[in-house]
């Protein structure tokens, strides 16, 4: 692979560039390039979620909210305790697509370079030459990301945000697509690190997988005693594809009212007496990213009220910290989420707001947001 350091491209201003190489979007991630059309987006996304729930019983929520992540350009943290599956996700996510994959088992003496890549002095050329790391591929699976050193998890931080690694004063872009599916357990502690808040805070969401109900876990015992079905996953859509669709999730129509229901529901967590620190602008903007990706995966090209709700706990609850009486009290992020969504008032411009073509949305948002979460608790 070929990976282009810091120039004066860099230094365009937003969204110019130079020698073809991809301009970057309002977020700061690069194009994507020609967006798909929906019936080619809707046999994409569902030979992925097809290919997922063959191999993972009965988590059809948490598949689709991994490709959601995977389309609006985030990145996953899989928390949950020992041996339901987050590894598997992570790695069938990885397979069902035609391109580099790396992955990273966390352990405290796991160094920076290891994971960012190192400079190493060739005697014959008398040059030091770039070795990449492992987090140089498409989708960088972090086995037990807590085990490893908090300097050790820092080197994530830029390649995360920026989609770049900086060694020795120079920058290497990564290529694109590119995602982090991190899994840690949260009830062992001994040995472990636990991520800061700049850490949690750069994953889109968070999926508490869950025990599986009888019937899923009676078939996984019928079907994956002689061989792991994981072995018979191969890649159902290519790296082109799968970048296509993420143009076709950015194209998505977000009107003013959304956006303002949005910032109301982020604004409500930091004005909450339950909470120590409430959501930050950067989850804002990733909110409504995975409703945009939501919304595709629905068969629309604009955002509603419901695809807001619909991904709120899972991208804003591991943000937010609960004030220690509330915890006390029996509250969870979780809990906290959901009452301020019932409180925040959904008005008519929100749910009858279109995609800009006269296309009014649905109207059941308000139910929705009074509703309790069908997700499945977090364990703890």
């Amino acid at each position: 692979m070929d990976y282009q350091r810091t120039s004066v491209d860099d230094m365009l201003p937003e969204g110019q560039s130079l020698r073809g190489r991809p301009a970057m979007d309002p977020a700061g991630h690069r194009s994507t390039g020609p967006a798909m059309d929906a019936d080619a987006f809707h046999s994409a996304s569902t030979r992925i979620l097809t290919a997922i729930n063959t191999v993972i019983d009965g988590k059809a929520e948490a598949a689709k909210l991994a490709l959601t992540v995977l389309l609006a350009q985030g990145h996953l943290l899989l928390e949950d305790v020992p041996g339901v599956g987050k590894t598997l996700l992570a790695k069938t996510l990885a397979r069902t697509i035609d391109c580099s994959v790396s992955r990273i088992q966390f352990t405290p003496d796991l160094l920076p370079s290891d994971v960012t890549g190192v400079s190493i002095y060739n005697q014959a050329t008398r040059t030091f030459e770039f070795r990449h790391g492992a987090v140089f591929a498409n989708i960088v699976i972090g086995d037990e990301i807590n085990r490893a050193s908090a300097k050790t998890q820092s080197a994530l931080l830029e390649c995360m945000e920026e989609h770049q690694v900086t060694v020795d004063g120079t920058s290497y872009r990564l290529d694109e697509p590119f995602m982090v599916v991190a899994t840690q357990n949260p009830i062992e502690m001994e040995g472990t690190y636990p991520l800061p808040e700049a850490q949690r805070d750069r994953f889109m969401a968070r999926i508490s997988m869950g025990y599986p109900d009888r019937e899923s876990e009676m078939e996984m015992l019928e079907t994956h005693q002689a061989s792991s079905p994981l072995a018979r996953v191969t890649a159902v859509v290519t790296a082109a594809e799968v970048a296509a669709m993420i143009a076709t999730v950015q194209q998505v129509y977000v009107s003013r009212s959304i956006k303002e229901y949005t910032v109301a529901l982020g604004r409500a967590t930091r004005d909450s007496g339950l909470l120590r620190l409430g959501a930050s602008p950067r989850s804002m903007l990733q909110l409504l990213r995975a409703a945009k990706a939501t919304a595709a995966l629905e068969g629309r090209d604009f955002v509603l009220p419901d695809d807001i709700v619909s991904v709120a706990e899972a991208v804003l609850a591991h943000r937010i910290i609960l004030d220690r009486k509330a915890a006390s009290a029996g509250e969870t992020p979780q809990s906290v989420i959901r009452a301020i969504i019932a409180k925040i008032p959904v008005t008519p411009e929100v749910t009858g707001s279109t995609n800009g073509t006269g296309r009014p949305g649905r109207k059941k948002a308000s139910a929705m947001a009074a509703a309790p979460s069908p997700k499945t608790p977090n364990p703890r």
